[in-house]
């Protein structure tokens, strides 16, 4: 894959900014050493599973010989850390932006990429859960697990320009199939 100086620091403020909001979100704001680790363990699940979610789309769109860059929607980020601080996190970091010739198919293919990313990252990460006593471990592998099913299912929503409208615009079925998985996992892994 091929990246701008320019996107590698969306890609990176993005990563920083999402992984504050999610750290804001399950302990609170302070200058410690609980506060600094909760940042990482918010970089390692949320913070790779947007990253992860956005190289997918990226991967997919070059491979169909598109230009591909991420750019980073810095309102929403901050608006992000901000809303954190009230128990609740709206994210829409940024997009890849595409240029080239993409039919619907192609499109489809492009932004399904993403949330099925989702998927399989929200598995590893229940696998993990499954196979570790160790508490913190555990429930390191229990947020990512959770947080990676609950962005694939909130991106296959139909509108707002996100991954769902597009995928439901190519394919209905592969739309309701990914849709229904991510939403049976988000809430069938929830009782765990």
């Amino acid at each position: 894959m091929r990246f701008s100086p320019e996107e590698i620091r969306a890609l990176t403020r993005a990563w920083l900014l999402l992984s504050i909001a999610f750290a804001i979100l399950f302990t609170g704001f302070s200058f410690d050493v609980r506060f600094f680790v909760a940042v990482i363990i918010s970089g390692f699940t949320a913070g790779i599973g947007f990253l992860l979610h956005e190289l997918a789309h990226k991967y997919v769109a070059q491979k169909y010989g598109c230009h591909a860059e991420f750019h980073a929607f810095d309102q929403m980020l901050w608006l992000a850390v901000f809303l954190s601080f009230f128990g609740f996190i709206f994210a829409a970091p940024g997009a890849v932006f595409i240029t080239g010739r993409i039919t619907p198919k192609k499109n489809g293919h492009i932004a399904i990429a993403g949330p099925l990313t989702n998927i399989i990252l929200g598995i590893i990460f229940f696998v993990l859960l499954t196979l570790n006593t160790v508490p913190f471990m555990k429930s390191i592998a229990g947020m990512g697990m959770t947080i990676n099913f609950l962005l694939a299912a909130f991106n296959m929503i139909p509108f707002f320009g996100l991954d769902g409208a597009k995928v439901l615009q190519w394919n209905k079925t592969v739309y309701a199939t990914t849709l229904i998985a991510s939403i049976l996992l988000y809430f069938g892994t929830t009782l765990i």
